[in-house]
């Protein structure tokens, strides 16, 4: 592996600490027979076939990625997950057409759907976690439905009626839920960003954004007005041009908050004591992003699966892991913990809802 290498280590792991790269090894090409042929049976057996179309591609994405040589592994069953989706289509059904009997129904549709969620999405993330496995050792989730309903329920409702001013704590709060309750066998993920950290990278994404808003407004907007005045150029097409510059601006934006927010997350996420690190970079987010587009809009939609592939292996080639010691000494004692605990299955649905 040559990232592993480049770091002064050798292929064996044998070393005992270190850096550690993730490496993607899958292709265009390759995503592109998978994504042709899910999305034509998906056509042809009016959807049906999802489920086994992202078995598929999880299989295929999973096994494409790498760490200290060895990948990673996808278990979910096609049958679960498309009972899991057959609960969640009645279950939308009957909100949308309670509806059309009454507002009070709907009224009370809408009640129940806000206390199933919570729910919904805690048994998911059993059920993601648990069918991803590194070496043989599976992953796993060990939150409650209590942390749950706070997390999906509690904290959405105050940054609801607060108009968004806690939506930084929401979403610490969601990611503390998600890496704290996270597990690797028997070794757990711990998060230990605070609310700070996310109103700091929330009101510097959202400066950028005003700063870059203003420029157009002021520089773009004040040529294109003056053109109009000087050269007869019709208001309406000024007034277009702005709107293009604005949309291509907030278009612009969105890599800058991902790469904020994407780093803080995993440079404040370790498993055990092995720490992680992210080293996204905002220019090569937007010029992935921006090429991806205009090669979908050119291609009519045939790069969709080039464009997922080059968008997610810079994501992942850009996370690390500091490892603490020796990573066989580390999978060989999480392997023998795991083998004289057991896996916890009583409290896991056997189906994923795909949310």
């Amino acid at each position: 592996m040559d990232n592993f290498q480049s770091h002064g280590f050798s292929a064996s792991h044998q070393q005992p600490s270190g850096t550690l790269q993730l490496e993607f090894r899958g292709s265009g090409s390759e995503y592109f027979r998978i994504w042709i042929v899910n999305l034509l049976l998906t056509i042809l057996t009016l959807g049906i076939y999802s489920a086994w179309a992202k078995v598929r591609r999880n299989r295929y994405l999973y096994s494409s990625t790498h760490l200290g040589g060895s990948s990673f592994e996808y278990h979910g069953n096609a049958m679960a997950i498309l009972k899991g989706r057959v609960v969640a289509f009645v279950f939308f059904f009957c909100y949308n057409m309670a509806f059309k009997y009454s507002l009070a129904l709907g009224g009370a549709m809408v009640v129940l759907m806000a206390m199933i969620m919570p729910w919904l999405v805690w048994k998911s993330l059993q059920f993601k976690l648990y069918n991803s496995s590194y070496r043989g050792i599976r992953f796993g989730f060990r939150g409650t439905a209590q942390q749950a309903y706070t997390t999906f329920l509690l904290w959405p409702f105050l940054t609801g009626i607060t108009l968004y001013l806690l939506a930084p704590v929401f979403h610490q709060r969601l990611k503390q839920f998600q890496h704290n309750e996270s597990r690797f066998g028997s070794t757990h993920f711990s998060f230990n960003a605070g609310s700070g950290a996310f109103y700091k990278a929330y009101l510097l994404g959202i400066g950028i954004m005003i700063v870059g808003i203003v420029v157009i407004i002021v520089g773009f907007g004040g040529t294109v007005v003056l053109g109009s005045l000087t050269h007869g150029t019709k208001g309406g097409a000024a007034a277009v041009f702005l709107a293009l510059a604005l949309y291509a601006w907030m278009f612009a934006i969105y890599p800058i908050f991902l790469t904020l927010l994407q780093n803080l997350i995993w440079n404040h996420t370790k498993l055990g004591d092995h720490q992680f690190k992210n080293k996204l970079t905002w220019g090569r987010m937007s010029f992935i992003a921006i090429t991806n587009v205009l090669a979908i809009v050119f291609t009519l939609g045939l790069f969709i699966p080039f464009a997922q592939i080059r968008a997610l292996r810079y994501r992942i080639e850009s996370l690390e892991l500091e490892v603490n010691g020796s990573l066989d000494n580390f999978i060989a004692e999480t392997q023998e913990q795991v083998s004289a605990t057991g896996e916890g299955m009583a409290d896991l649905l056997d189906f994923d809802l795909s949310l």
